[in-house]
């Protein structure tokens, strides 16, 4: 099956095609013509044997989503991902070849681990081109996006909801990782299939007017951030394995400092309300009649 996720095509083989992530990555088929090359071709029921590279470990982590530790590692000729189920299950791994679209893996059915491993497969697809996955919840209004950054527990989704109750046209393109890019000169964020516990699979794309990185407090204040701040309050919403890796790191860097010089950047420090929204909305887009809700 063919994708088309943030303006790329990808490609995938085997089994893992069937499984209960097909519903999210439905809306993005591609479509009917589209002739263009994948950036992406993963082939799943393969059998590796982490033996037969010789890798350095990179980052290590768990994903609790799936009960299972990970491991980021560098071979010398691409990247290995490994996912170890804490049950005692045989390990789950993505081999990466530099230079090439494919990308090979023992994945079967558990849609945690191909959901999981296919957004960090993909990310490292983007990486070169330039595009990069941001953790945040973003909400379209008119030919217009906004990004809302923080740690997990901060209130990202609840501001989006404020929002969408509260500032007419509001909607939700997606609510965990969303891929940011620069399309024909212009800072762009595109929907994915990777949206959190939202079900929010929209195959959309729009020009980012403003980010803002949400803080709990007990008022609501904005301030908009210098560029060396910008970047501070971008980069933890980012893959942060692949901060391990150099190479890796240099291309997410690229891509945050173009769009940062044609894109704001705020710290709204909020409490949970309909005024932290207005106040977030008449920053971004103005105080026309639509940011006094009429």
């Amino acid at each position: 099956m063919d994708y088309i996720i943030a303006g790329y095509r990808i490609r995938i083989e085997g089994e893992g095609r069937d499984n209960a992530f097909a519903a999210a990555l439905r809306p993005f088929l591609a479509p009917d013509g589209d002739t263009s090359e994948p950036v992406l071709r993963l082939e799943t029921g393969c059998r590796i044997d982490p033996a037969d590279y010789g890798c350095t470990e990179l980052h290590a982590f768990a994903f609790d989503d799936a009960d299972a530790d990970c491991t980021f590692a560098r071979h010398a000729g691409g990247y290995l991902f490994t996912m170890a189920p804490r049950d005692g299950r045989e390990p789950v791994r993505y081999v990466t070849h530099d230079g090439s679209p494919l990308v090979r893996s023992n994945i079967g059915r558990d849609v945690s681990m191909y959901r999981f491993g296919l957004w960090m497969m993909f990310g490292l697809a983007l990486n070169p081109l330039h595009g990069v996955a941001v953790h945040s919840s973003v909400i379209r209004r008119g030919d217009g996006a906004v990004l809302f950054l923080g740690e997990s527990g901060t209130g990202k989704s609840t501001h989006t909801r404020l929002w969408r109750q509260h500032i007419p046209g509001a909607e939700l393109l997606n609510d965990d990782s969303p891929v940011v890019r620069m399309t024909d000169g212009t800072p762009t964020v595109y929907g994915t299939p990777w949206s959190g516990k939202t079900p929010c699979y929209r195959n959309e794309h729009y020009p980012i007017r403003a980010i803002v990185r949400l803080s709990q407090a007990p008022h609501n204040r904005i301030r908009r951030l210098p560029t060396v701040m910008a970047i501070g309050a971008l980069l933890p919403s980012c893959p942060p394995a692949f901060a391990y890796d150099a190479a890796l790191q240099d291309h997410v860097c690229a891509t945050l400092s173009d769009i940062l010089a044609r894109v704001p950047v705020y710290h709204l420090e909020c409490l949970p309300d309909e005024a932290a929204a207005r106040l977030s909305f008449t920053t971004v887009f103005g105080t026309g009649d639509d940011a006094a809700g009429q």
